[in-house]
């Protein structure tokens, strides 16, 4: 019998995204890359991220760490979107080494919205 590949943090994300879906109006980004894709939506307003929502299709731990990603980042000011913590997603998800590529995605998504609610 084999270890569970997903911690408790994983399977919360992953099975109950509170920040799944569509953003009407808002700005949408794609990031399609490594047989992944995320799509990430925001709505700004006075310098804060307001609302953030995403469509991802991939395996759990991606799902996770966009659900993770969008609960990190709503409330906050846009200049936060210029930092991304890899280290700290890779660690609270337990994302095994083999599978940076996807998370590096999610990152890539993260920096094309910043450009985009930035212009």
């Amino acid at each position: 019998m084999s270890a569970d590949p997903y911690n408790a943090r994983v399977r919360e994300c992953f099975t109950a995204p509170a920040h799944a879906g569509d953003l009407a109006g808002g700005v949408t980004v794609l990031a399609d890359d490594q047989g992944v894709r995320v799509m990430l939506s925001a709505s700004v307003a006075d310098g804060r991220i307001t609302a953030l929502r995403f469509r991802a299709w991939g395996c759990p731990h991606l799902i996770a760490a966009v659900e993770w990603v969008c609960s990190y980042y709503e409330g906050e000011p846009l200049q936060a979107l210029e930092k991304f913590p890899v280290a700290r997603i890779m660690e609270d998800l337990a994302v095994p080494i083999e599978k940076t590529g996807r998370i590096l995605v999610v990152e890539d998504a993260i920096q094309s919205l910043g450009r985009s609610l930035n212009h």
